[in-house]
């Protein structure tokens, strides 16, 4: 390996991230000329007061992984690595940059006997100014707060949380979808018990992981109607349970009523409400929103996912004349609505034209074989945001090379 120079004098505490985080790289400049050109620490240790890392001459660039961005889909593929942090003693390490996509785990580990697990979803977008953005990493970080809380899992601090994610992003830019591909870098931090216990307990160790990967469209297509069908003979969360927080236990009792509407023919499935099986909670991996006339409309319940898409657009929503109502909504006003959708991390926002409910199919808008246009304006709105084509007036965006 050629080694263009050495960095000095710069332990930062927390610990060496994998980018310029020092004052000076003898034989390469300043730190913003280094993280300008994207150096990749490849080594990095603590000599007190000395040299904390060797610089490679290897320059990471967005897109510059050998993909076919055209072809990409929703799953997982590999890439350099992942970040891993662990908590124990009351406290979390530096963090280190994980190649091996393996970890070693307890038997006895909580994750795996009592499910004490929680992540998020978010993406990072590459622009036409060659920036990469990923947009609202600090609403994630609140909302992983909340979700961690519930299980009684220590917080990931939001101050740790947005670094670990930019590192994670920064040490991936190969794999980052070039701008103009309408692919992104999808961004799935990830906490779980990984100290051992056998009685009901919370852990004494904690594994907080983020893992990239580039991806594509969640349904094949893009913004295309898509039917849904409603899932009658199971509940996706129970009032007062942990429908709020984002747990691996909600996805998983959802695996069989999404593979059985996948199976009919259906590509997403909508759950009622636990108690009256009557009010709309939300699709099995999206908030339901619709609109009426002049309103926005979304359910208000304590079993559905504060979906942080769905906060982005009401805020446009409002922008574009419309008011916000979060409230109980009936099955039976769906035909009435003008446009419905589904939204989320994943596919930001599909419109639904078509439920399948019991033994009905009811019809939403005049045209259920096109995109209604106020849902394909926010989609629209979204998008230019995340990849820096409109202004970011809101201050959603945070640039991961800052």
């Amino acid at each position: 390996m050629e080694v263009m120079g050495y960095v000095s004098n710069s332990w930062v505490k927390g610990g060496l991230r994998g980018w310029a985080r020092w004052n000076t790289v003898e034989g390469l400049g300043s730190a913003s000329e280094v993280g300008r050109r994207r150096w990749s620490v490849v080594r990095s240790g603590l000599v007190d007061g000395g040299v904390v890392g060797v610089v490679a001459a290897q320059e990471r660039r967005i897109g510059a992984a050998a993909l076919d961005w055209s072809k990409l889909g929703f799953q997982y593929l590999p890439t350099n690595g992942f970040v891993r942090y662990t908590w124990r003693d009351g406290q979390w390490d530096a963090g280190v940059f994980q190649s091996d996509p393996y970890i070693s785990l307890h038997i006895g580990a909580t994750v795996l006997h009592y499910g004490q697990s929680c992540f998020e979803g978010l993406k990072a977008f590459a622009g036409k100014d060659e920036r990469v953005r990923l947009f609202r990493p600090d609403e994630n970080a609140k909302r992983m707060a909340t979700s961690t809380a519930r299980l009684c899992m220590p917080t990931v601090p939001e101050s740790m949380f947005l670094e670990a994610v930019k590192w994670a992003v920064r040490e991936n830019l190969e794999y980052v979808p070039p701008y103009g591909t309408g692919s992104s870098m999808y961004v799935r931090p990830l906490m779980f018990g990984s100290g051992p216990k056998i009685g009901l307990a919370p852990a004494e160790e904690y594994t907080f992981l983020v893992v990239v990967m580039p991806v594509g469209d969640y349904y094949k297509g893009g913004l295309a109607p898509v039917t849904a069908i409603v899932t009658h003979d199971y509940d996706r969360a129970a009032p007062r349970g942990v429908g709020q927080a984002k747990v691996g236990a909600n996805y998983a009792a959802d695996l069989l009523p999404h593979m059985q509407s996948i199976k009919a023919g259906y590509p997403i499935n909508l759950y009622l409400d636990a108690i009256h099986h009557n009010y709309v909670e939300e699709f099995g991996t999206s908030n339901f929103i619709a609109l009426k006339g002049n309103k926005y409309l979304t359910p208000d319940s304590q079993s559905v996912l504060r979906s942080i898409t769905n906060m982005s657009l009401m805020t446009l929503a409002e922008e574009l004349g419309f008011s916000v109502e979060k409230r109980p909504i009936s099955i039976d006003e769906v035909e009435q609505f003008d446009e419905v959708a589904a939204c989320g991390t994943a596919v930001i926002i599909t419109p639904v034209t078509r439920i399948v409910f019991k033994d009905r199919v009811l019809k939403i808008g005049g045209n259920p074989d096109g995109v209604p246009p106020t849902v394909n304006e926010m989609y629209r709105r979204v998008r230019g945001i995340q990849f820096g084509d409109i202004e970011d007036k809101y201050g959603w965006t945070f640039d991961v090379q800052q």
